[in-house]
């Protein structure tokens, strides 16, 4: 047969090993707990794998740099290890790649600048890293692409405005970096986003004023920033805001009435500059 059939990925004295029974087309991975050591460069061999799923265990070292030849991959989770070095840039060949997972580990670098060549990603979760440098222009390329988790890294420069052009979007979770700039009105203004966080960034500006009917949150957390001037009254024009968190900025000015602001908390607005009005003090 030419494809490899099932893979059975198991722990000998400690680390991964691999053995390889051919039976037919299809590939299946079973993996029992307790792996550790390094992903062997020699798993990129098997061209026919559809899943590779190490979640959970002990693993160390990088990527192997080869990754990039399981063209035929859907699913790449090795979350919650500690595999360290950078995102291979072989990993943008895997054309077919759908879920990505890579939390919780010791990533550093950046994100490979052509990562919008995996054109069939519908979730890139690469969260709790040491991820840096800027977000990659080319990721609004990703048409098919439903969540995007690059929080708690160490990722600087402005949110591409395209990000909030992209089709399918509905959640985008910044939060826990460096990201400066201002964000853009495309984000706010009924882009299709229901979950947006870009708490605890260095974001300045206004808020831009672009909610509508088309603008439907289910939470919106914008605190711990550097955002200024009024809370734009057109959030009132939403069609819906489940939770906003606007605390610690310099917001100043009268909070506006009506929804969501009527079943808000005060501490959805504290530690800003002047803000006044209900559930604050009154102006």
């Amino acid at each position: 047969m030419n494809g490899y059939d099932v893979v059975i990925m198991f722990p000998v004295t400690g680390n991964l090993r691999i053995r390889v029974w051919s039976r037919g087309s299809f590939t299946w991975i079973t993996i029992i707990s307790g792996i550790s050591g390094e992903i062997p460069s020699c798993i990129a061999s098997l061209p026919y794998l559809r899943i590779l799923d190490l979640i959970g265990n002990r693993l160390n070292g990088p990527l192997p740099a080869d990754i990039g030849k399981l063209q035929h991959l859907t699913v790449l989770n090795v979350a919650d290890n500690q595999i360290s070095g950078e995102i291979p840039p072989s990993i943008v060949n895997m054309v077919f790649l759908m879920h990505l997972d890579l939390r919780n580990n010791k990533i550093s670098g950046q994100i490979p600048r052509d990562i919008g060549k995996l054109n069939m990603l519908s979730r890139a979760l690469l969260s709790r890293n040491q991820i840096t440098g800027p977000i990659p222009s080319s990721i609004s390329n990703i048409y098919r692409l439903a969540d995007l988790d690059l929080s708690m890294n160490q990722i600087y420069g402005p949110i591409p405005d395209s990000i909030g052009k992209m089709p399918v979007l509905s959640t985008l979770n910044l939060d826990y970096n460096r990201i400066t700039g201002r964000i853009p009105a495309s984000l706010l203004g009924g882009s299709g986003l229901s979950i947006l966080n870009l708490s605890r960034n260095a974001i300045e500006g206004y808020i831009p004023d672009v909610f509508g009917q088309r603008s439907y949150f289910t939470a919106l957390d914008l605190s711990y920033n550097q955002l200024s001037g009024p809370i734009p009254k057109s959030v009132s024009n939403a069609a819906y805001i489940g939770h906003l968190d606007l605390r610690n900025n310099h917001l100043c000015g009268q909070i506006p009435g009506g929804e969501p602001f009527s079943h808000l908390e005060a501490s959805s607005f504290v530690n800003n500059d002047c803000l006044c009005g209900w559930p604050l003090k009154k102006c």
